[in-house]
């Protein structure tokens, strides 16, 4: 067990020694959590970007996923 000390600030600094065995970067997202015995659990989490599509957006990728005439035809032609 490894010993570490709350800053001023409420800050914890984690030892490199426990990061490096979890292959824990700087700077990676966690989640805290309080568990009912009082612990504090720290995850890992992914943060990954999220785009709200607009209507007009949802057309253009409707527009960009219609077969061309001639795409369309061979389609027929297959019986598609």
């Amino acid at each position: 067990m490894e010993l570490i000390k709350l800053g001023k600030r409420g800050q914890l600094s984690i030892p490199q020694s426990i990061l490096k065995k979890l292959g824990i970067d700087r700077e990676m997202p966690m989640s805290v959590e309080i568990t009912s015995d009082g612990a504090i659990l720290l995850r890992q989490v992914g943060v990954y970007p999220l785009e709200i599509y607009t209507d007009e957006r949802l057309r253009e990728f409707e527009d960009a996923d219609r077969p061309s005439a001639e795409e369309a035809q061979k389609l027929k032609a297959l019986g598609q």
